[in-house]
């Protein structure tokens, strides 16, 4: 676990250290798409819900399955910066929460193949939604860069959660990450309420 955060913080770090108004390039573009994914409680759940389903499939799944989010996530993003038209993105999201938390709390057992396939579906959503909404004046590359990078992180914050709490007393450890997966799933309801 140590490790795996530890290689988060250096990953992250260099584009961190350039997210300041004022340093050349477009750091202020880096900086908004950074800020962008950690504004919405929809995308935050969804994406710690990658980390914990991740940490409980453990193995590869531990960096397949968020690097195929991400993966998925990029492309989308830049469909959706092209204009291109997807439906019902809200709704693709808000049932990302739903069915991400309920894997979580379920404890679902799956190939991380089709753990993959699962979060790279829902990774269309919230790309396709991170890229719509890019400001006209944004570098596409620097804001791509900035919400790439927070979904990392988020992925792995939830990976680091999920592995901790696995260390506690056993059932505690696991029955505290199925509850949080079962608060993500029903807030998702509510947002799934809120969409239609």
């Amino acid at each position: 676990m140590r490790r795996t955060a530890l290689t988060a913080a250096l990953v992250l770090a260099p584009s961190l250290a350039f997210a300041h108004p004022g340093l050349p390039g477009h750091a202020h573009d880096l900086t908004t798409g950074f800020l962008h994914p950690l504004g919405g409680l929809d995308h935050i759940l969804a994406m710690i819900a990658v980390g914990l389903f991740a940490a409980q499939l453990g193995g590869r799944a531990l960096w397949l399955v968020p690097a195929s989010f991400v993966t998925v996530m990029g492309a989308a993003g830049l469909a959706g910066m092209s204009g291109i038209a997807l439906p019902m993105t809200e709704t693709g999201i808000a049932l990302s929460v739903i069915v991400l938390g309920a894997a979580v709390a379920l404890r679902a057992s799956m190939p991380v193949a089709a753990a993959m396939a699962l979060v790279g579906f829902f990774a269309i959503f919230h790309g396709y939604a991170h890229g719509v909404e890019t400001p006209e004046t944004a570098s596409g590359l620097s804001y791509s860069l900035g919400f790439v990078a927070a979904t990392a992180l988020l992925h792995g914050l939830g990976i680091g959660l999920g592995l901790a709490l696995g260390q506690l007393d056993g059932a505690f450890g696991r029955n505290l990450v199925r509850i949080a997966g079962s608060v993500a799933a029903v807030i998702g309801v509510v947002m799934l309420a809120g969409a239609v």
